[in-house]
Protein backbone atom coordinates (compact mmCIF):
# COMPACT_ATOMS: atom_id res chain seq x y z
CA UNK A 1 0.00 0.00 0.00
CA UNK A 2 2.51 2.38 1.03
CA UNK A 3 4.65 2.25 -2.58
CA UNK A 4 1.20 2.95 -3.95
CA UNK A 5 -0.20 5.88 -2.19
CA UNK A 6 3.89 7.65 -2.54
CA UNK A 7 4.04 6.85 -5.98
CA UNK A 8 4.23 10.24 -7.58
CA UNK A 9 1.99 11.22 -10.29
CA UNK A 10 3.37 12.44 -14.03
CA UNK A 11 2.12 16.12 -14.35
CA UNK A 12 1.76 18.60 -12.14
CA UNK A 13 2.68 19.38 -8.74
CA UNK A 14 2.75 15.64 -7.62
CA UNK A 15 5.32 15.53 -10.15
CA UNK A 16 7.43 16.96 -7.97
CA UNK A 17 7.18 13.89 -5.60
CA UNK A 18 9.55 11.28 -7.58
CA UNK A 19 12.42 12.96 -6.52
CA UNK A 20 13.22 11.36 -3.14
CA UNK A 21 15.57 14.14 -2.11
CA UNK A 22 12.88 16.88 -2.15
CA UNK A 23 10.27 14.02 -0.32
CA UNK A 24 13.17 13.32 2.22
CA UNK A 25 13.22 16.99 3.28
CA UNK A 26 9.64 16.99 4.07
CA UNK A 27 9.09 14.33 6.78
CA UNK A 28 8.96 16.43 9.07
CA UNK A 29 6.72 14.82 11.88
CA UNK A 30 6.14 10.99 13.28
CA UNK A 31 3.09 9.67 14.80
CA UNK A 32 2.18 6.22 15.41
CA UNK A 33 -0.78 4.75 13.69
CA UNK A 34 -3.49 4.93 16.96
CA UNK A 35 -2.97 8.37 16.59
CA UNK A 36 -2.24 9.39 20.22
CA UNK A 37 1.23 10.74 19.53
CA UNK A 38 0.83 14.65 19.46
CA UNK A 39 1.30 15.78 15.85
CA UNK A 40 5.08 18.36 15.64
CA UNK A 41 3.94 21.13 14.44
CA UNK A 42 6.54 23.70 12.78
CA UNK A 43 6.35 27.23 14.01
CA UNK A 44 3.80 29.80 12.16
CA UNK A 45 5.91 32.20 9.53
CA UNK A 46 6.72 35.22 10.64
CA UNK A 47 8.74 36.38 7.56
CA UNK A 48 6.06 39.19 5.96
CA UNK A 49 5.69 41.07 9.57
CA UNK A 50 5.74 44.55 9.43
CA UNK A 51 4.50 47.09 12.29
CA UNK A 52 1.46 47.86 12.61
CA UNK A 53 0.78 50.77 10.54
CA UNK A 54 -1.70 54.15 11.29
CA UNK A 55 -0.98 55.45 8.47
CA UNK A 56 -3.51 56.91 6.33
CA UNK A 57 -5.17 54.27 3.87
CA UNK A 58 -7.00 54.10 0.33
CA UNK A 59 -8.90 51.04 -1.14
CA UNK A 60 -9.61 51.61 -4.70
CA UNK A 61 -12.01 50.05 -6.82
CA UNK A 62 -10.97 49.50 -10.73
CA UNK A 63 -13.25 52.06 -12.77
CA UNK A 64 -15.37 52.33 -9.59
CA UNK A 65 -15.01 54.67 -6.63
CA UNK A 66 -11.73 55.19 -3.89
CA UNK A 67 -12.22 55.30 -0.39
CA UNK A 68 -10.03 57.03 2.00
CA UNK A 69 -9.22 55.65 5.34
CA UNK A 70 -6.68 54.99 8.13
CA UNK A 71 -4.58 51.61 8.04
CA UNK A 72 -4.92 49.08 11.07
CA UNK A 73 -2.39 46.30 9.45
CA UNK A 74 0.88 45.77 8.01
CA UNK A 75 2.17 48.28 5.56
CA UNK A 76 2.20 46.95 2.61
CA UNK A 77 0.06 47.76 -0.73
CA UNK A 78 -1.64 45.38 -2.56
CA UNK A 79 -4.14 44.37 -5.15
CA UNK A 80 -6.67 41.71 -6.08
CA UNK A 81 -10.30 41.02 -6.36
CA UNK A 82 -12.65 43.04 -3.69
CA UNK A 83 -15.54 41.01 -2.45
CA UNK A 84 -17.82 41.06 0.45
CA UNK A 85 -19.28 38.73 3.59
CA UNK A 86 -22.13 39.60 5.28
CA UNK A 87 -21.16 37.35 8.34
CA UNK A 88 -21.54 38.60 12.25
CA UNK A 89 -18.96 36.16 13.31
CA UNK A 90 -16.06 34.47 12.31
CA UNK A 91 -13.61 36.37 11.04
CA UNK A 92 -10.56 34.35 12.46
CA UNK A 93 -12.10 31.69 10.49
CA UNK A 94 -12.65 33.11 7.16
CA UNK A 95 -9.54 35.29 7.20
CA UNK A 96 -7.63 32.02 7.02
CA UNK A 97 -10.16 29.78 4.76
CA UNK A 98 -7.84 29.09 1.81
CA UNK A 99 -10.74 29.88 -0.38
CA UNK A 100 -10.00 33.83 0.60
CA UNK A 101 -6.51 33.45 -1.11
CA UNK A 102 -6.13 37.02 -3.31
CA UNK A 103 -9.27 38.37 -2.64
CA UNK A 104 -9.43 41.73 -0.94
CA UNK A 105 -12.42 40.74 2.33
CA UNK A 106 -15.01 43.60 2.78
CA UNK A 107 -17.00 43.07 6.14
CA UNK A 108 -20.13 44.51 6.39
CA UNK A 109 -20.34 43.96 9.86
CA UNK A 110 -19.95 47.29 11.63
CA UNK A 111 -17.17 46.99 14.27
CA UNK A 112 -15.12 43.89 13.80
CA UNK A 113 -12.13 42.84 15.65
CA UNK A 114 -14.08 43.28 19.34
CA UNK A 115 -13.26 39.96 20.64
CA UNK A 116 -9.24 39.38 19.01
CA UNK A 117 -7.80 36.52 17.53
CA UNK A 118 -7.03 33.39 19.29
CA UNK A 119 -4.15 31.50 20.06
CA UNK A 120 -2.47 28.69 17.19
CA UNK A 121 -3.42 25.90 20.05
CA UNK A 122 -4.20 22.47 18.41
CA UNK A 123 -6.63 19.92 19.53
CA UNK A 124 -6.62 15.82 20.56
CA UNK A 125 -6.31 15.31 16.43
CA UNK A 126 -3.11 17.83 15.82
CA UNK A 127 -5.46 20.20 14.38
CA UNK A 128 -5.54 24.10 14.30
CA UNK A 129 -8.46 24.90 16.82
CA UNK A 130 -9.41 28.41 15.90
CA UNK A 131 -8.01 28.77 12.53
CA UNK A 132 -8.92 27.32 9.36
CA UNK A 133 -5.60 27.16 8.05
CA UNK A 134 -1.86 28.26 9.28
CA UNK A 135 -2.18 31.46 7.91
CA UNK A 136 -4.25 34.79 7.23
CA UNK A 137 -5.32 33.94 3.51
CA UNK A 138 -6.84 37.26 2.42
CA UNK A 139 -5.29 39.41 0.47
CA UNK A 140 -6.36 42.09 2.63
CA UNK A 141 -8.86 43.68 4.88
CA UNK A 142 -11.79 46.45 4.38
CA UNK A 143 -14.35 47.29 7.47
CA UNK A 144 -16.25 50.40 8.30
CA UNK A 145 -15.12 50.45 12.10
CA UNK A 146 -11.97 48.07 13.91
CA UNK A 147 -11.62 47.40 17.71
CA UNK A 148 -8.36 47.75 19.14
CA UNK A 149 -9.16 46.97 22.14
CA UNK A 150 -10.45 42.92 22.30
CA UNK A 151 -12.13 40.94 24.93
CA UNK A 152 -12.40 37.36 25.41
CA UNK A 153 -11.06 34.06 26.83
CA UNK A 154 -9.12 32.87 23.60
CA UNK A 155 -7.50 36.00 22.23
CA UNK A 156 -3.81 36.99 22.71
CA UNK A 157 -3.76 39.71 20.17
CA UNK A 158 -6.11 42.11 18.21
CA UNK A 159 -7.02 42.09 14.87
CA UNK A 160 -4.59 44.80 13.55
CA UNK A 161 -1.32 42.96 15.45
CA UNK A 162 -2.45 39.83 13.84
CA UNK A 163 -2.53 41.59 9.98
CA UNK A 164 1.08 42.97 10.80
CA UNK A 165 2.04 39.74 11.58
CA UNK A 166 0.85 38.17 8.41
CA UNK A 167 2.14 40.79 6.16
CA UNK A 168 -1.53 41.94 5.73
CA UNK A 169 -3.06 45.49 5.17
CA UNK A 170 -6.14 46.67 6.49
CA UNK A 171 -8.04 49.49 6.14
CA UNK A 172 -10.96 50.95 8.78
CA UNK A 173 -13.04 54.19 8.55
CA UNK A 174 -14.63 53.71 5.17
CA UNK A 175 -18.27 53.40 4.13
CA UNK A 176 -18.55 49.39 4.26
CA UNK A 177 -22.45 50.23 2.97
CA UNK A 178 -21.02 52.06 -0.52
CA UNK A 179 -18.65 49.87 -1.22
CA UNK A 180 -21.09 47.00 -0.91
CA UNK A 181 -23.85 48.94 -2.51
CA UNK A 182 -21.22 49.06 -5.57
CA UNK A 183 -19.67 45.91 -5.41
CA UNK A 184 -23.52 44.38 -6.06
CA UNK A 185 -24.23 46.60 -8.78
CA UNK A 186 -21.45 46.19 -10.44
CA UNK A 187 -20.41 42.51 -9.22
CA UNK A 188 -17.38 41.88 -8.00
CA UNK A 189 -14.51 43.74 -9.23
CA UNK A 190 -10.34 44.53 -8.91
CA UNK A 191 -9.33 46.54 -6.61
CA UNK A 192 -6.35 47.67 -4.40
CA UNK A 193 -4.64 48.70 -1.00
CA UNK A 194 -2.45 51.60 -0.95
CA UNK A 195 -1.00 52.44 2.54
CA UNK A 196 1.02 55.90 3.13
CA UNK A 197 0.48 56.88 -0.33
CA UNK A 198 -1.70 59.39 -2.58
CA UNK A 199 -3.72 57.54 -5.21
CA UNK A 200 -2.18 57.76 -8.35
CA UNK A 201 -4.91 57.23 -11.56
CA UNK A 202 -2.33 56.09 -13.17
CA UNK A 203 -1.67 53.20 -11.07
CA UNK A 204 -5.15 52.05 -12.45
CA UNK A 205 -2.85 49.43 -14.99
CA UNK A 206 -1.32 47.70 -12.31
CA UNK A 207 -4.55 45.58 -11.14
CA UNK A 208 -3.65 42.06 -11.50
CA UNK A 209 -6.68 39.89 -11.85
CA UNK A 210 -6.58 36.63 -10.00
CA UNK A 211 -8.19 35.07 -12.53
CA UNK A 212 -4.95 34.84 -14.24
CA UNK A 213 -3.53 32.66 -11.31
CA UNK A 214 -3.89 28.61 -10.60
CA UNK A 215 -4.76 29.50 -6.51
CA UNK A 216 -5.56 26.41 -5.74
CA UNK A 217 -1.87 25.37 -7.06
CA UNK A 218 -0.61 27.92 -4.01
CA UNK A 219 -2.49 26.19 -1.58
CA UNK A 220 -2.22 22.62 -2.16
CA UNK A 221 -0.45 20.22 0.20
CA UNK A 222 2.84 19.47 -2.32
CA UNK A 223 2.86 15.91 -0.97
CA UNK A 224 0.55 13.48 1.39
CA UNK A 225 0.20 13.83 4.70
CA UNK A 226 -1.71 12.07 7.42
CA UNK A 227 -4.26 12.91 10.02
CA UNK A 228 -5.16 9.86 12.42
CA UNK A 229 -8.44 9.21 13.64
CA UNK A 230 -7.34 8.03 17.06
CA UNK A 231 -10.48 5.65 16.60
CA UNK A 232 -12.66 4.22 14.00
CA UNK A 233 -11.56 2.35 11.21
CA UNK A 234 -12.23 4.11 7.88
CA UNK A 235 -9.73 5.59 5.77
CA UNK A 236 -10.98 8.24 3.41
CA UNK A 237 -8.35 9.93 0.65
CA UNK A 238 -8.67 13.93 0.49
CA UNK A 239 -7.51 15.33 -2.26
CA UNK A 240 -6.75 18.98 -0.88
CA UNK A 241 -7.41 22.07 -3.24
CA UNK A 242 -7.22 24.33 -0.18
CA UNK A 243 -8.79 22.13 2.55
CA UNK A 244 -10.23 23.82 5.65
CA UNK A 245 -8.99 22.60 9.24
CA UNK A 246 -12.84 21.98 10.57
CA UNK A 247 -13.53 19.38 7.03
CA UNK A 248 -10.55 17.33 8.48
CA UNK A 249 -11.53 17.40 11.92
CA UNK A 250 -15.39 16.63 11.20
CA UNK A 251 -13.69 13.49 9.08
CA UNK A 252 -11.16 12.41 11.94
CA UNK A 253 -13.90 13.34 14.60
CA UNK A 254 -15.96 10.40 13.17
CA UNK A 255 -13.97 7.62 13.16
CA UNK A 256 -12.34 8.07 9.72
CA UNK A 257 -8.44 8.55 9.61
CA UNK A 258 -7.45 11.09 6.34
CA UNK A 259 -4.89 10.78 3.88
CA UNK A 260 -4.39 14.09 2.25
CA UNK A 261 -3.14 14.26 -1.47
CA UNK A 262 -2.13 17.62 -3.49
CA UNK A 263 -5.06 18.73 -5.86
CA UNK A 264 -3.65 16.81 -8.80
CA UNK A 265 -2.99 13.69 -7.82
CA UNK A 266 -3.91 10.43 -9.58
CA UNK A 267 -6.28 9.35 -7.20
CA UNK A 268 -8.20 6.98 -9.36
CA UNK A 269 -4.73 5.27 -8.88
CA UNK A 270 -4.80 4.74 -5.05
CA UNK A 271 -8.72 4.94 -4.59
CA UNK A 272 -8.93 1.36 -3.93
CA UNK A 273 -6.80 1.81 -0.80
CA UNK A 274 -9.29 3.90 0.74
CA UNK A 275 -12.51 3.61 2.02
CA UNK A 276 -14.15 6.67 0.53
CA UNK A 277 -13.01 9.67 -1.85
CA UNK A 278 -13.49 14.01 -0.53
CA UNK A 279 -12.89 16.74 -2.26
CA UNK A 280 -11.73 20.37 -0.46
CA UNK A 281 -12.73 23.62 -0.59
CA UNK A 282 -10.58 25.97 -2.37
CA UNK A 283 -10.19 29.37 -4.27
CA UNK A 284 -11.22 30.22 -7.47
CA UNK A 285 -11.86 29.12 -10.71
CA UNK A 286 -12.88 25.58 -10.67
CA UNK A 287 -11.72 25.70 -14.33
CA UNK A 288 -7.83 26.02 -13.80
CA UNK A 289 -8.08 21.86 -12.09
CA UNK A 290 -8.39 20.45 -15.34
CA UNK A 291 -5.61 17.66 -14.24
CA UNK A 292 -8.21 17.13 -11.15
CA UNK A 293 -11.43 17.23 -13.36
CA UNK A 294 -9.83 14.50 -15.31
CA UNK A 295 -8.69 12.08 -12.49
CA UNK A 296 -12.14 12.51 -11.03
CA UNK A 297 -13.93 11.31 -14.29
CA UNK A 298 -11.25 8.50 -14.33
CA UNK A 299 -12.08 7.35 -10.34
CA UNK A 300 -15.88 7.50 -11.81
CA UNK A 301 -15.55 5.45 -14.51
CA UNK A 302 -12.82 2.85 -12.91
CA UNK A 303 -14.59 2.64 -8.90
CA UNK A 304 -17.39 2.71 -6.91
CA UNK A 305 -16.23 4.54 -4.01
CA UNK A 306 -18.19 6.85 -2.18
CA UNK A 307 -17.14 10.51 -3.16
CA UNK A 308 -18.16 13.90 -1.49
CA UNK A 309 -16.92 17.66 -2.64
CA UNK A 310 -17.80 20.18 -0.60
CA UNK A 311 -17.66 24.13 -2.46
CA UNK A 312 -14.94 24.14 -5.28
CA UNK A 313 -14.98 20.16 -4.49
CA UNK A 314 -18.95 20.12 -5.95
CA UNK A 315 -17.84 22.21 -8.65
CA UNK A 316 -15.29 20.43 -9.26
CA UNK A 317 -17.33 17.07 -9.25
CA UNK A 318 -19.84 18.76 -11.37
CA UNK A 319 -17.12 19.16 -14.07
CA UNK A 320 -16.56 15.68 -14.31
CA UNK A 321 -19.59 14.65 -14.54
CA UNK A 322 -20.01 16.72 -17.45
CA UNK A 323 -21.75 19.96 -16.35
CA UNK A 324 -20.54 23.28 -16.44
CA UNK A 325 -19.90 25.80 -14.16
CA UNK A 326 -20.58 30.23 -14.15
CA UNK A 327 -19.60 32.85 -12.22
CA UNK A 328 -21.54 34.66 -9.75
CA UNK A 329 -21.83 37.96 -10.67
CA UNK A 330 -21.03 39.06 -6.34
CA UNK A 331 -20.71 35.13 -5.48
CA UNK A 332 -22.36 34.00 -1.89
CA UNK A 333 -20.10 34.89 0.99
CA UNK A 334 -22.60 34.35 4.70
CA UNK A 335 -23.28 32.18 7.66
CA UNK A 336 -27.02 32.98 7.54
CA UNK A 337 -27.86 31.80 3.55
CA UNK A 338 -31.07 29.27 3.05
CA UNK A 339 -30.71 26.28 0.62
CA UNK A 340 -33.45 24.15 0.07
CA UNK A 341 -33.15 20.51 0.61
CA UNK A 342 -34.56 19.17 -2.27
CA UNK A 343 -34.85 15.88 -1.23
CA UNK A 344 -36.65 16.07 1.85
CA UNK A 345 -38.03 19.79 1.03
CA UNK A 346 -36.34 21.07 4.46
CA UNK A 347 -34.37 23.92 4.59
CA UNK A 348 -31.10 24.68 6.17
CA UNK A 349 -29.49 27.71 7.05
CA UNK A 350 -26.08 27.44 5.39
CA UNK A 351 -22.59 28.97 5.54
CA UNK A 352 -21.27 29.77 2.39
CA UNK A 353 -17.85 31.01 0.48
CA UNK A 354 -17.78 30.85 -3.32
CA UNK A 355 -18.14 32.92 -6.69
CA UNK A 356 -18.89 30.35 -9.27
CA UNK A 357 -21.43 27.76 -9.05
CA UNK A 358 -22.76 24.63 -11.57
CA UNK A 359 -25.17 25.06 -14.02
CA UNK A 360 -27.91 22.78 -13.30
CA UNK A 361 -29.05 22.79 -16.74
CA UNK A 362 -25.81 21.15 -18.06
CA UNK A 363 -26.25 18.33 -15.40
CA UNK A 364 -26.26 14.31 -17.44
CA UNK A 365 -29.20 12.29 -16.95
CA UNK A 366 -27.34 10.75 -14.10
CA UNK A 367 -27.43 12.96 -12.10
CA UNK A 368 -30.10 15.36 -10.20
CA UNK A 369 -29.93 18.63 -8.14
CA UNK A 370 -29.88 18.24 -4.14
CA UNK A 371 -29.94 21.90 -2.81
CA UNK A 372 -31.01 25.13 -4.23
CA UNK A 373 -29.96 28.36 -3.04
CA UNK A 374 -33.62 30.18 -1.91
CA UNK A 375 -31.82 33.91 -2.15
CA UNK A 376 -30.85 33.64 -5.99
CA UNK A 377 -32.09 29.76 -6.99
CA UNK A 378 -28.43 29.36 -7.62
CA UNK A 379 -27.25 25.28 -7.47
CA UNK A 380 -26.55 24.09 -4.18
CA UNK A 381 -25.63 20.74 -4.38
CA UNK A 382 -25.53 17.74 -6.96
CA UNK A 383 -26.22 14.16 -5.90
CA UNK A 384 -25.80 10.95 -8.76
CA UNK A 385 -29.27 9.11 -8.89
CA UNK A 386 -27.71 5.61 -8.42
CA UNK A 387 -24.16 5.58 -6.83
CA UNK A 388 -23.11 7.40 -3.09
CA UNK A 389 -21.92 10.72 -4.92
CA UNK A 390 -22.93 13.59 -4.14
CA UNK A 391 -21.59 17.51 -3.59
CA UNK A 392 -22.36 20.72 -1.80
CA UNK A 393 -21.89 24.10 -2.68
CA UNK A 394 -22.09 25.23 0.83
CA UNK A 395 -20.20 24.16 3.90
CA UNK A 396 -21.60 21.68 6.27
CA UNK A 397 -19.00 21.70 8.73
CA UNK A 398 -19.05 25.71 8.85
CA UNK A 399 -16.71 26.61 11.67
CA UNK A 400 -18.63 29.95 13.36
CA UNK A 401 -21.87 28.06 12.52
CA UNK A 402 -24.20 27.39 11.42
CA UNK A 403 -24.26 23.38 11.78
CA UNK A 404 -28.00 22.75 10.10
CA UNK A 405 -26.23 20.15 7.77
CA UNK A 406 -23.55 18.74 9.67
CA UNK A 407 -25.33 16.05 9.15
CA UNK A 408 -24.20 15.35 5.81
CA UNK A 409 -20.66 14.08 6.91
CA UNK A 410 -22.72 11.28 8.67
CA UNK A 411 -24.37 10.84 5.73
CA UNK A 412 -21.27 10.21 3.40
CA UNK A 413 -19.16 8.20 6.24
CA UNK A 414 -22.54 5.93 6.98
CA UNK A 415 -22.07 5.05 2.57
CA UNK A 416 -17.97 4.90 3.19
CA UNK A 417 -18.94 1.90 6.01
CA UNK A 418 -21.21 0.20 3.51
CA UNK A 419 -18.81 0.31 0.93
CA UNK A 420 -15.79 -1.12 2.88
CA UNK A 421 -18.43 -4.04 3.93
CA UNK A 422 -19.07 -4.93 1.08
CA UNK A 423 -15.20 -5.10 -0.21
CA UNK A 424 -14.86 -6.93 2.93
CA UNK A 425 -16.81 -9.81 1.44
CA UNK A 426 -14.79 -9.84 -1.55
CA UNK A 427 -11.53 -9.49 0.39
CA UNK A 428 -11.83 -10.35 4.16
CA UNK A 429 -8.50 -10.14 4.88
CA UNK A 430 -7.85 -7.09 3.22
CA UNK A 431 -7.67 -3.82 5.92
CA UNK A 432 -7.15 -0.53 4.61
CA UNK A 433 -6.32 1.15 7.99
CA UNK A 434 -3.10 3.04 7.58
CA UNK A 435 -0.17 1.08 8.40
CA UNK A 436 2.33 2.25 11.05
CA UNK A 437 4.98 2.56 8.77
CA UNK A 438 2.88 4.66 6.42
CA UNK A 439 1.74 6.97 9.47
CA UNK A 440 5.06 7.25 10.61
CA UNK A 441 6.47 8.34 7.00
CA UNK A 442 4.23 10.98 5.52
CA UNK A 443 3.77 14.32 6.84
CA UNK A 444 1.28 15.55 9.60
CA UNK A 445 0.34 18.94 7.94
CA UNK A 446 0.34 21.17 4.85
CA UNK A 447 3.70 20.47 3.07
CA UNK A 448 5.13 23.36 1.17
CA UNK A 449 2.22 25.79 1.11
CA UNK A 450 3.65 29.57 1.28
CA UNK A 451 1.34 31.99 2.74
CA UNK A 452 -0.60 34.70 0.94
CA UNK A 453 1.62 37.69 -0.24
CA UNK A 454 -0.28 40.25 -2.38
CA UNK A 455 -1.67 39.47 -5.82
CA UNK A 456 1.42 40.90 -7.59
CA UNK A 457 3.54 38.63 -5.96
CA UNK A 458 1.05 35.86 -6.92
CA UNK A 459 1.11 36.40 -10.17
CA UNK A 460 4.69 36.76 -10.29
CA UNK A 461 5.28 33.30 -8.41
CA UNK A 462 2.26 31.85 -10.68
CA UNK A 463 4.76 33.12 -13.86
CA UNK A 464 7.28 31.31 -12.60
CA UNK A 465 6.23 28.13 -11.71
CA UNK A 466 4.59 27.70 -14.86
CA UNK A 467 7.75 28.17 -16.46
CA UNK A 468 9.10 25.60 -13.93
CA UNK A 469 6.08 23.47 -14.73
CA UNK A 470 7.23 23.40 -18.72
CA UNK A 471 10.75 23.19 -17.72
CA UNK A 472 10.66 19.80 -15.82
Amino acid sequence: MLAHILKPAKSGLAHNLKRPLTFNKQLRAFATVDGNTPRVQPPLSRTRATPISHDRATFTIRDGPIFNGKSFGAKSNISGEAVFTTSLVGYPESLTDPSYRGQILVFTQPLIGNYGIPSADRDEHGLLRYFESPNLQAAGVVVADVAEQYSHWTAVKSLGEWCAEEGVPAVSGVDTRAIVTYLREQGSSLARITIGEEYDADQDEAFVDPEQIHLVRKVSTKAPFHVSSGSGDLHVAVLDCGVKENILRSLVGRGASVTAFPYDYPIHKVAHHFDGVFISNGPGDPTHCQDTVYHLRRLMESSQVPIMGICLGHQLLALAAGARTIKLKYGNRAHNIPALDLTTGRCHITSQNHGYAVDTATLPSDWKEYFVNLNDSSNEGIIHKSRPIFGTQFHPEARGGPLDSSYLFDTYLESVGRYKKSQAMFQPDRDKRPSPLLVDLLAKDRVGVVPTTGMENLLRMGAAGEEAARAA
